[in-house]
């Protein structure tokens, strides 16, 4: 039977064939004026209620009908002999009724990965099976879900999100199930290196702010498409409602999915659904104010998110993105007072790779009121714990000593010292708090102190309250052997030191000084030596081959040459005797403060008075064993 084309008019769905209708299903408040034949023919369900219709006519309906017909101008009258309501089970509404209408007769239909689900769940209900009618509806469907949909990444995902409307059907044919088998299968085989995973703070791709994910510059097509195809990978997941998501994670996990795709897919849904996650704008366009999820719904997606974070750390490629997406988390979490469980879990992920964090990250406001200070404090100290005590793992696991300088702990280090200049200034910030933070980090993570230093003169400046005992122990976090000359200069003439910090300061710059010029010294000692060496060697060289004259002048050069050299000698040893005698002076000085205290002389006095720890190399600069060490160096370095 050749059908006409198919016309919408209101809440009224016609077919016109030149023939009038003669039945009236009713699906969704949506009135569709079909004929008997071509659905009696591929459902069985249609047939026993059109049978059933038929045998027990509704009269008072029909004419009803029939009046409202008449009624209504420029319609024509139609021999309405049958009624047909669909309950509101039916899956897919409206919508899935007009495409099966449609294959009822014959004409052409276009799969796709969004319109298979419904109508596979459609042909179930109306019992379109084979043994009805040849190459009906449901074989039609599962060909085309086996075929095509779970063959393909996305198409797998576009039909887990269609089953949304029809759950209950989905799931009971298992059309969820397989297409979220598919979905873990293929990412477990996927590579990550391959596909890109584009999770970038800013969101949209534009060739003048190129972004990398693992190396691929994301925002450029690959001539294969895969990082296309990665997009809208991730673009078609985030829009699974969190039920399917949640199961789809789990199977993931379940297969053994890489972490870091895993991950992946956490930071881009949650950047979808939970407003606020980065700092900085975004180019995408923002979701409505009507598509907002809820804060109870912003909240158990978070619990989620965080809940099923892989636990080691992020790769050195995506770890810088994936911590700055943490601190978003966290500040979200904050705001959204999640448990108190997530929350620790979360630091705890942030802790295990805080060398990849910046100073920005770190600013995280304090949200509570029970918080006094402009940032929490009491959160980067936990999350710096938890870094420490990882590290103190990693160096057990590998027998490695405790007094090694690593390179991540290193960076935290200067991280930790830039807060601690940012939070100085905060006139509620406790000394306890400042000097609790500031002795947290072992020696070895700091090469200077001149970053702690910065921090301790913004705090001392900005607290100029706070007694002298205060001050004392706040200056005690600082070694002063570990200040470079510039930061020891600055030290001496502030004047917000107590006179304590500036006296072990000027003790150490001046050792600093001293031990510079011996070094020196011995240097310019042993270069007359290597200079007339070289100049004899070159004399009698150029003697052999270009004769008396030529050797004569290169003789007087270098007589000269170690002439200047004596007499900068001269003037160096000038300067060394100088320091000499300030050097005594200040022995002086302190052994008349140490007069009063215990035995132990100047040296245990001042360690127990500062703090310090003195380098006695620092002091014995002219012993042999360094003379002769030296020597054979600049020797060797000559040679």
């Amino acid at each position: 039977m050749a059908a006409g084309k198919p016309t919408s008019k209101g809440q009224a769905w016609f077919c016109t064939t030149g023939l009038p209708s003669d039945i009236v299903i009713e699906v969704d408040e949506m009135s569709f004026h079909l004929h008997k034949f071509p659905l009696m023919s591929k459902s069985r369900k249609l047939h026993q209620l059109i049978t059933e219709q038929e045998n027990e006519p509704t009269m008072a309906w029909k004419q009803e009908k029939e009046t409202e017909i008449e009624e209504e101008e420029g319609e024509e009258e139609e021999e309405v002999t049958c009624h047909v309501s669909i309950p509101e089970d039916f899956p897919g509404g409206s919508e899935t009724f007009e495409m099966v209408a449609k294959f009822c007769y014959g004409v052409k239909m276009e799969l796709s990965s969004s319109n298979v689900a419904p109508l596979r769940c459609a042909g179930e209900y109306l019992e379109m099976t084979e043994e009805f009618a040849g190459d009906n509806l449901i074989s039609k469907t599962e060909r085309f879900l086996s075929q095509s949909v779970f063959k393909s990444l996305k198409d797998s995902i576009r039909a887990l999100k269609s089953c949304e409307n029809v759950v209950s059907s989905a799931e009971s044919l298992g059309i969820i199930r397989r297409c979220i088998d598919s979905i873990a299968l293929r990412a477990s085989s996927a590579d990550p290196a391959l596909f890109g995973w584009p999770v970038t703070e800013g969101g949209g791709s534009s060739a003048s702010n190129q972004n990398l994910w693992n190396g691929i510059e994301t925002n450029l097509r690959r001539k294969n498409g895969r990082t296309s195809e990665s997009q809208s990978w991730f673009e078609d997941l985030s829009q699974l409602n969190l039920p399917f998501f949640k199961r789809l994670i789990a199977e993931m996990k379940s297969r053994d999915v890489s972490g870091e795709i895993i991950e992946s897919c956490l930071m881009f849904y949650a950047k979808k659904h939970i407003p606020g996650i980065w700092r900085s704008g975004s180019s995408r366009k923002q979701s409505s104010p009507s598509t907002i999820p809820s804060e109870s719904e912003q909240r158990e997606l978070l619990e989620t998110v965080i809940a099923n974070l892989p636990l080691q750390k992020s790769s050195s490629a995506t770890s810088t993105t994936s911590t700055r997406f943490l601190f978003g988390l966290l500040r979200a979490a904050n705001i959204l007072n999640a448990s108190e469980s997530c929350r620790s879990a979360l630091e705890m992920k942030i802790g295990s790779q805080l060398d990849q964090a910046t100073l920005d990250d770190l600013l995280i406001p304090s949200y509570s009121y029970l918080n006094e200070t402009l940032y929490d404090v009491n959160c980067v100290e936990r999350i710096l714990g938890y870094f420490l005590d990882g590290l103190q793992s990693e160096e057990n696991r590998e027998t490695t000593t405790s007094a090694s300088r690593s390179p991540p702990l290193m960076l935290v280090g200067k991280l930790i010292d830039g807060y601690l200049s940012e939070i100085a200034s905060d006139a509620n910030l406790k000394p306890e708090k400042f000097y609790n933070l500031a002795i947290s980090l072992p020696d070895q993570a700091r090469l200077f102190d001149d970053g702690l230093y910065r921090a301790v003169d913004i705090y001392l400046k900005a607290h100029s309250w706070i007694p002298e005992a205060e001050r004392e122990k706040i200056c005690g976090v600082l070694d002063c052997q570990k200040l470079t000359l510039e930061a020891c200069t600055h030290a001496a003439q502030n004047e917000r030191l107590p006179l304590r910090a500036v006296v072990q300061v000027l003790f150490f710059e001046q050792l600093q000084l001293r031990h510079a010029i011996a070094g020196t010294l011995l240097s310019a000692e042993g270069a007359p030596q290597e200079a007339g060496r070289a100049s004899g060697i070159r004399q009698e060289e150029e003697t052999e081959g270009e004769g008396e004259g030529s050797g004569s002048a290169t003789w007087r050069v270098a007589v000269r040459e170690n002439q200047v050299l004596r007499l900068d000698m001269d003037s160096m040893r000038t300067r060394v005797h100088q320091l000499e005698r300030e050097c005594s002076t200040m022995k002086k000085v302190i052994e008349n403060i140490d007069k009063k205290g215990p035995a132990g002389g100047w040296k245990g006095s001042l360690t127990r008075k500062f703090g310090c720890k003195f380098k006695t190399q620092v002091c014995d600069s002219h012993e042999q064993t360094v003379v002769d060490a030296r020597k054979a160096r600049q020797h060797h370095h000559r040679q």
